[in-house]
């Protein structure tokens, strides 16, 4: 087996991925007990589905008791300018790098099964293949398989990668020689925590997603609470401060993949122009986007926020023009926004 594990990592890397790493579906027996701390604690907000299958999604060998084996893949997306960049441009949007193209799903799932099919013909077995779509903790086992460690923000941090890189799995019913854990390298190191406009950090390797601009941006259904919208910035679809900050990304490389460059429209697009998308309009820029699941409703209510911490009294008529939108919410966000720019909300 060892031979068909050293076979098995150069045909990772010729299909496409950067790291590969193995480990045992019980390789990671704390995150159960993490994860009903987590739930406990309501930090999963609207996040139902994080309270289902809790025993597959704590239990990685629960998930399929034939797996002998978990092989970790890490996908690199690392973007050619620093993300943060953005923020000092108000009338701009600033979207979570990971987003500003097509949705990663479909090639990662696409070389995982290019990865897996290769595997089969190898060795007579039997696989499953995941990516961030079931029940599986991806990042405890990523720690695991020795593709890196889960740092003070909660993310997985590559001392070959840094923070910009995809997680994909596949379970096997093969045994093959495992890899060793990546021990943690964050040190004394605060960045990450300090740097989080909203606070959403509790503690050193804990994450309050209800207050995290990710899940507020893209989870979040409804108004977001008066008190966190001015901390959104222009930040109108996921947050990337954390992972910018990270010194480790001295070694991260710009993604290979031309479907992880940023679309040249969604680098720092207008406000005043991504408010006006109607329902059509929203599909149309964002077809093949992770930024279409959240719908035009919500992604506009993220624009008028932005729109209102921007402090542009130019664009207070479409402020004005939406306060009469069919969602009420987008209703609330226009009147905020205008009233923000105005100084008196």
């Amino acid at each position: 087996m060892q031979e068909l594990a050293q076979s098995l990592r150069q045909h990772a890397l010729e299909v496409g991925f950067e790291q590969v790493g193995i480990c045992a579906p019980d390789a990671v027996p704390a995150t159960a007990g993490r994860l009903d701390d987590f739930l406990q604690k309501g930090y999963h907000g609207q996040m139902a589905w994080m309270n289902e299958r809790v025993n597959w999604r704590g239990n990685p060998a629960a998930l399929w008791p034939e797996a002998k084996s978990v092989i970790m893949l890490a996908q690199n997306y690392g973007p050619d300018e620093d993300p943060l960049r953005l923020l000092e441009m108000p009338d701009r949007g600033s979207i979570s790098v990971y987003a500003r193209n097509r949705d990663y799903h479909d090639p990662v799932k696409k070389r995982l099964k290019r990865l897996g099919r290769w595997l089969i013909e190898q060795q007579k077995c039997e696989i499953k293949v995941f990516v961030d779509t079931a029940p599986v903790m991806e990042k405890p086992l990523a720690q695991a398989a020795g593709l890196g460690w889960q740092g003070k923000h909660t993310n997985v941090v590559s001392r070959e990668l840094g923070s910009w890189f995809f997680l994909g799995a596949i379970f096997t019913t093969l045994d093959l020689p495992k890899d060793n854990p990546e021990p943690d390298h964050c040190g004394n190191c605060t960045n990450c925590l300090d740097i989080c406009p909203t606070n959403a950090f509790p503690a050193p390797y804990q994450l309050d997603p209800r207050r995290c601009i990710s899940y507020l941006t893209i989870e979040h259904k409804g108004p977001v609470d008066l008190e966190l919208r001015p901390m959104l910035g222009n930040r109108i679809y996921g947050c990337d401060d954390c992972l910018a900050v990270c010194p480790w990304n001295k070694f991260a490389q710009v993604a290979a993949d031309t479907k992880y460059w940023a679309r040249i429209e969604l680098r720092c697009p207008k406000l005043a122009h991504l408010a006006c998308l109607d329902d059509a309009g929203f599909r149309e820029v964002f077809q093949g986007s992770p930024v279409k699941r959240i719908g035009r409703d919500r992604f506009v209510r993220n624009v008028l926020y932005a729109i209102g911490n921007s402090g542009k009294p130019s664009l207070i008529p479409t402020c004005e023009a939406l306060m009469q939108d069919a969602d009420p919410t987008v209703q609330d966000a226009a009147g905020w926004a205008k009233a923000r720019i105005l100084g008196i909300a």
